[in-house]
């Protein structure tokens, strides 16, 4: 966590069987939002940046990680930072940290409608440099009506996303891909076993024929299926008879 007073009692939500498919693991979040209450840059906390942390951060920015959160069963999505590129070479890339939230969240009459998120591009930590830094963390919260019925606040989330395709990760959708293959693997296996079990036992099976042939007054009796003798067995036969 950024924040050292994040309060130790953090709640832990029970996650549905579609959030566990997703890899969630949703905790309580330091942000408070009352119901029609403004607030306006308010600390969650002050915090000294170490080396160690400006340099994960850094890395997490240049990945584009991204927080998610709930409020009323709405997700909002925000990047965590920025990199400043301008046209120059990589190695002179610089890399911020946003330090300040801004929550904008609509309501119809007693009901929450949407909520979106936005970070504030004046509020930065620069996490260019491997030095500890002194950043303190702010949000605000600023409450506006609209005339969206309750009924239709999904729709937004329906018709587009927040986020760039490439961060859209539909795990479900991969495991239940997943599980057709195997199925219809499944199925073709079994289908391809009982046709190559019937041809076994065809060619396999106790030969239809029988053909009597007399040498030197023994009678010897050969077997034969689908038009093909058993020379091994004649070969064997008549080396006995040799014997004789």
């Amino acid at each position: 966590m950024i924040c050292d007073c994040l309060p130790g009692d953090l709640k832990e939500k029970k996650e549905a069987l579609g959030e566990v498919l997703n890899g969630d693991r949703l905790v309580s979040a330091p942000y408070k939002l009352e119901f029609q209450r403004d607030k306006e840059s308010i600390s969650v906390c002050n915090r000294k940046l170490s080396k160690q942390d400006v340099a994960r951060f850094r890395s997490a920015v240049r990945k584009d990680y991204y927080f998610q959160m709930y409020y009323d069963d709405l997700p909002i999505w925000g990047f965590i930072g920025k990199v400043d590129k301008e046209g120059k070479d990589p190695s002179d890339y610089r890399y911020f940290l946003y330090k300040h939230i801004h929550f904008d969240v609509f309501y119809n009459k007693d009901r929450v409608i949407e909520i979106n998120v936005r970070t504030d591009p004046n509020a930065l930590v620069d996490l260019t440099k491997d030095s500890e830094v002194d950043a303190e963390f702010l949000y605000t919260v600023k409450w506006k009506e609209t005339n969206t019925p309750f009924e239709k606040r999904m729709d937004r989330y329906s018709q587009s996303s927040s986020l760039p395709h490439h961060l859209e990760i539909h795990w479900f959708s991969i495991i239940n891909s997943c599980v057709t293959v195997l199925l219809l693997t499944g199925f073709l296996a079994t289908i391809l076993m009982r046709v190559l079990k019937n041809d076994f036992v065809k060619y396999v099976r106790f030969c239809y024929g029988t053909l009597y042939v007399v040498y030197k007054g023994f009678k010897l009796r050969l077997q034969f299926c689908h038009n093909t003798f058993f020379f091994a067995q004649l070969l064997s036969q008549y080396l006995i008879l040799q014997k004789l």
